[in-house]
């Protein structure tokens, strides 16, 4: 298994040539805390949490990114992960690890997908953890959902987001609130050019759910977590 790219978002600014985000002005957490998102393919993250991400920036908090496959079965290998990096560094990602483990066959990759979750996790040693849930029926998203539980089993903060893939067992009991962070959310899904032609990468898709998810929370805009362990002081005031 060798890594693609291990870039650090800020310090590759130049090398990109990608337009930055404008940063909205968000109230500072009082104890920033430290995020790892882990996703199976390069869009993922964007697609499924990327106002939280946004937002957790804009407030001070640190996140960093793990993508497990170049998607290469379901795009253009030359491209994808190189638009992951553009769309973390859209999102504010400190960090954006991607690693070409086989795209459509990471269920025979979950040892080794452990590994590397623990290091990061071992190396960051977050606040909170984020990845896939446990109901989505597409077989890589399952098997990093089993990957990151079985890295971070004496972890006390791990959320899983939701992918246009979930089923309808997909239940979120914990909501954030993106009303100023759809744009963003949208803008960076679109980093994701090789992808455009698929029907949830859409602006419609994704400012449509992101509202679905906000009646549910009562509030206009927001994303769902299915919560694995929640400890409120790890979440604090995020």
């Amino acid at each position: 298994m060798v890594t693609l790219l291990c870039l650090d978002v800020v310090g590759i600014a130049f090398l990109l040539g990608y337009a930055q985000r404008r940063w909205i002005e968000a109230r500072p957490a009082a104890q920033p805390r430290r995020i790892v998102a882990i996703g199976a393919h390069p869009d993922d993250l964007e697609l499924a949490c990327g106002g939280t991400i946004a937002k957790l920036h804009d407030s001070g908090h640190e996140i960093h990114a793990l993508v497990m496959s170049g998607g290469e079965i379901g795009g253009d290998f030359s491209k994808r992960p190189a638009e992951a990096i553009r769309g973390g560094r859209l999102l504010g990602a400190t960090s954006v690890v991607v690693h070409d483990f086989p795209d459509t066959r990471l269920q025979a990759h979950e040892f080794e997908m452990t590994q590397i979750v623990e290091a990061a996790l071992r190396r960051y040693n977050p606040d909170i953890v984020l990845t896939h849930s446990g109901n989505d029926q597409h077989q890589d998203h399952h098997a990093v959902h089993l990957a990151t539980l079985r890295a971070a089993r004496q972890h006390s903060a791990i959320l899983c987001y939701e992918s246009p893939s979930v089923t309808d067992k997909f239940s979120p009991q914990v909501f954030v609130d993106i009303g100023d962070y759809v744009d963003v959310k949208v803008q960076a899904v679109k980093a994701h050019r090789d992808q455009a032609d698929k029907p949830y990468m859409t602006d419609e898709r994704i400012r449509g759910l992101a509202s679905f998810r906000g009646a549910q929370a009562k509030i206009n805009h927001a994303e769902g977590f299915e919560p694995v362990r929640l400890l409120g002081s790890a979440v604090g005031d995020l």
